[in-house]
């Protein structure tokens, strides 16, 4: 028992770590409860399911830290970047996958590997022996949580998350929509069409508001409070904040040109990018959503472009629960109360794929030296990793502790350089060349 990594969890963070663990030489046993016990928002029994969005975001590792995680997650052998970019589909300067083939080549890699079993079933206790990690997500079975709540003392936090709808390709009129990625962005000519753009005037921005303002919500139960991630609020919610709100987020449209009349600037832009290989199936931008199923067929088929969509999916929302890291673990990401279990993943207060992915990478390997009667340290704060699991286990304020995606922000500043707007380019490529130097150092030590 205590030479068996056990993992709780099958999806981005739990995938991650078993294969860093099992690499490191380690006996792994992961254990996922689908597809005997499903989730609401899960529609497969593999693991490293996509439930939201296709994208894993920037791939640019040199101006953005998300694409700079990228970087760090391939030089330590990562399995998620391995399959993603196994499984890459056309979108501009961003990293997109084919997310049944994604899950079904990161299930297939990791029951071929000779260190890791796989057990189906719930488990709804907080194991008393033994070496684990929780990775469980934002869709931390109740009984579990449950027994989280009741060994830490606390409520875990929750907020709630909203899915973005899927349409079919061959139901959107292209004699009004075309195709071009913002600003031409991407190396190939795939790339600079890898988004799918609807065009609005003001008129039809005006109508699109008022709908989406009139249409009807989901009812929060009672005792349910909306504490929305930024990240990914449903554009309702954004609507309600400002009527111009959308038009300087999704729904901007600079660095668009419409062919079908280039002399006109539309006044917003809705824009879809494909979700699967074949590009039968097109995922609507930031268009999570909390409406109801019919009335987001009536609000979305406003969208020229989109009066026939069809489809694949509608938008939907669920409760993601976390715990508060900087309250709960120790900078190795164990338990203070019970050493034994580590956290990794969404459920430690990380948001996104690869922030999930990322912190399963360093739970799996601070694991498997644990075990092997190593130790390993926490990676310096001036890497993309370390900027996240210092700022989950004591960098941010307990009080006000919210999900929290990987941004320079959390980086320690570079001596030296110009602050701003102007001298951004320059500070973002001294922040990704210091950090690959610091990351590949302690991946040596390692």
């Amino acid at each position: 028992m205590t030479d068996t990594l056990h993992i709780i969890g099958g999806g981005m963070a739990g995938s991650e770590a078993a294969w860093q663990a099992a690499n490191a030489g380690v006996e792994v046993v992961i254990h996922e409860m689908r597809p005997k016990v499903e989730t609401f928002a899960h529609q497969t029994g593999l693991l490293g399911e996509m439930v939201c969005s296709n994208s894993f975001r920037s791939d640019d590792d040199e101006q953005n830290a998300v694409g700079l995680l990228h970087w760090e997650m391939r030089a330590a052998d990562g399995l998620i970047m391995a399959c993603a970019d196994k499984n890459r589909l056309p979108a501009g300067g961003a990293l997109a996958v084919d997310r049944d083939p994604f899950a079904q080549t990161v299930t297939d890699t990791l029951l071929a590997h000779p260190n890791i079993t796989v057990e189906y079933g719930e488990i709804s206790e907080l194991p008393k022996d033994g070496k684990w990690i929780i990775a469980t997500g934002p869709l931390t079975s109740g009984a579990l949580a449950e027994a989280i709540a009741a060994e830490t003392g606390a409520e875990a936090l929750a907020f709630f998350d909203a899915i973005a709808p899927i349409v079919y390709f061959d139901s959107i009129d292209m004699s009004k929509a075309w195709m071009q990625s913002r600003y031409d962005k991407g190396e190939t000519e795939e790339e600079r069409t890898a988004y799918l753009n609807c065009p609005m005037d003001k008129q039809q921005y005006d109508d699109f508001i008022d709908a989406l303002l009139e249409a009807d919500k989901t009812e929060f139960r009672e005792g349910e409070t909306a504490g929305y991630f930024d990240g990914c609020l449903p554009i309702e919610v954004m609507a309600e904040r400002g009527r111009e709100t959308l038009r300087h987020g999704p729904m901007k449209p600079v660095g668009l040109t419409n062919p079908h009349q280039p002399d006109v600037k539309a006044h917003a832009v809705v824009q879809l990018r494909r979700d699967n290989k074949l590009g039968t199936l097109y995922n609507i931008v930031g268009f999570q959503t909390k409406m109801k199923y019919g009335a987001q067929t009536d609000v979305f088929k406003q969208i020229p472009g989109l009066e026939n969509a069809r489809f694949a999916r509608l938008g939907g929302i669920h409760r993601n629960s976390f715990i508060n890291s900087p309250t709960l673990l120790d900078d190795q990401m164990r338990l203070r109360s019970r050493d034994n279990i580590r956290f990794a993943g969404q459920i430690t207060g990380v948001e996104g794929y690869v922030e999930s992915a990322a912190m399963g990478l360093l739970a799996g390997r601070m694991a498997a030296a644990e075990i092997k009667g190593d130790s390993l340290p926490t990676p310096p704060d001036s890497t993309a990793m370390g900027a996240l699991i210092t700022h989950i286990t004591g960098g941010a304020d307990a009080k006000t502790f919210q999900p929290m995606n990987v941004n320079f922000g959390l980086f320690p500043p570079v001596e030296g350089l110009k602050s701003g707007r102007r001298g951004r380019k320059d500070r973002y490529k001294a922040y990704t060349d210091r950090a690959k130097a610091d990351w590949q150092a302690w991946l040596d030590q390692g």
